[in-house]
């Protein structure tokens, strides 16, 4: 129960039922996918209030503003960006460069989106791979379920790889004093190998299978880049705040900025831009079509799902669940590191990673009087850091970027079903923690 002032549960039961089961049940109707999984979530929100798990106050506590924050002004700078032809030049460019064939063009955009969700992070780079993506299939009239499938697992695995790549390694390092070059040089290594593993089945499954009509590709063959751009202008304007952005992602947060604050920035800079070439009638129009662009959708999903994961997290039930951890292994470094990294792999497949970690990193520090400090640590951080990471790829609510997708998808009239999702995901995360795994025993723990 979350503190003194708690109102009486519903119907007289427990709250760690209640919030149990319904949690079980948000997820049951999300995945049957017969009530948009937004009035799923905020409905079920609802009820952990009215249920008395939560009050109003401790309700608003759940919701991460930073990650809605960044999502929100990312959103906006993309929508803006678009205008400018960007994305159609990159489309048009990415697929010339391997002559329009439908594998090489999957293969390259899954490299970009592994490289720039390590560079940058992995909710950034989507939004700005996945109208690139739907171009180029709606183009050679591709179905481009097996792009965006692919794109997803590389944002998961390229953000990994550093400090900034994915929240739950931002947390670990703000709790552990690891900076930037100690995650890369223990992290990204192992999400090369995984990425190019990943890559072998999701050939076998569709790549040998896509194939687009000869006549379509050397249409692509035949664009000029320099043709899509629409508004040079604003192109160089976007390009600007894009940098800027980028740049508040990287040092901001040795100057205390949250990312939410960067790209909320940015959007109401590039806005500035946009808008203020025009007359105050023309304006109003501009930015009420920008908004209009904003995935509003996908944006109340995270608020409902933040306050029944946070319900969920006030009755103890996480804390218990990571206590058992810690007590199956028996005291033993080895089998709590390997422990740690597959709950932490299941759980993240489940709910939001980021109050599963925020739950595991004072339960880690507590270790340090049975194992040490220091060196004797780090098995358990990579480990917390990889199954959290890479766990986000076992389902469609598993990552925030794997969500963007989909409402990318969705709004191309191509939704991607959660359970044929998780059906083709869930394994291959299996795969990629099975070699996380070895490669946390030889190098770490023998």
């Amino acid at each position: 129960m979350h503190g003194e002032d708690q109102i009486n549960m519903l119907f007289g039961m427990n709250s760690v039922w209640y919030a149990g089961l319904l949690f079980v049940a948000t997820y049951v109707l999300i995945m049957t996918e017969r009530i948009n999984r937004a009035v799923v979530s905020i409905t079920a929100a609802g009820l952990m209030i009215l249920g008395g798990v939560l009050t109003q106050e401790s309700a608003m506590q759940g919701i991460d503003f930073n990650t809605l924050g960044l999502l929100t002004g990312m959103m906006i700078i993309v929508g803006i960006a678009k205008n400018s032809g960007i994305f159609q030049f990159l489309a048009i460019w990415s697929a010339k460069l391997v002559n329009a064939s439908p594998w090489g063009i999957l293969v390259m955009l899954v490299l970009v989106t592994a490289v720039l969700s390590a560079l940058l992070d992995n909710v950034t780079t989507v939004l700005l791979i996945a109208p690139v993506t739907l171009l180029i299939t709606d183009t050679l009239k591709l179905n481009a379920y097996p792009y965006l499938f692919a794109e997803i697992f590389a944002s998961n695995i390229g953000g990994t790889a550093t400090l900034i790549g994915d929240p739950p390694n931002i947390m670990i390092g703000s709790a552990t004093n690891l900076g930037f070059n100690d995650f890369f040089l223990n992290l990204a290594p192992i999400a090369v190998v995984i990425l190019v593993v990943t890559m072998f089945p999701i050939y076998i499954f569709w790549g040998r299978h896509l194939q687009a009509q000869p006549e379509l590709r050397q249409k692509v063959m035949n664009y000029r880049e320099k043709d899509a751009i629409k508004d040079l202008r604003l192109l160089k304007q976007s390009l600007l705040v894009l940098a800027l952005v980028m740049l508040g992602f990287t040092v901001g947060h040795s100057y205390g900025l949250q990312p939410a604050s960067v790209a909320m920035f940015g959007a109401a800079l590039l806005l500035i831009f946009y808008s203020l070439p025009h007359d105050s009638r023309k304006q109003s129009k501009l930015v009420h079509k920008t908004f209009c662009e904003v995935e509003w959708t996908t944006l109340f999903f995270f608020i409902g799902l933040f306050v029944v994961v946070y319900g969920v997290e006030t009755t103890g039930l996480l804390n218990v669940m990571a206590n058992q951890v810690m007590s199956l292994a028996g005291g033993d470094r080895s089998v709590t590191a390997i422990l740690i990294l597959w709950v932490s792999a299941i759980a993240s497949s489940i709910v939001d990673n980021i109050p599963f970690v925020a739950t595991m990193i004072p339960l880690i520090k507590n270790m340090a009087a049975s194992f040490g400090g220091g060196d004797e640590l780090l098995p358990l951080w990579w480990s917390l850091s990889l199954g959290s990471c890479l766990g986000g790829n076992g389902s469609l609510v598993g990552a925030s970027a794997n969500l963007i997708v989909a409402g990318f998808a969705d709004r191309s009239g191509q939704p991607i079903n959660f359970v044929k999702f998780m059906i083709g995901a869930f394994p291959l995360m299996l795969l990629s923690i099975f070699i996380s795994t070895i490669y946390i025993y030889f190098r770490y723990l023998i």
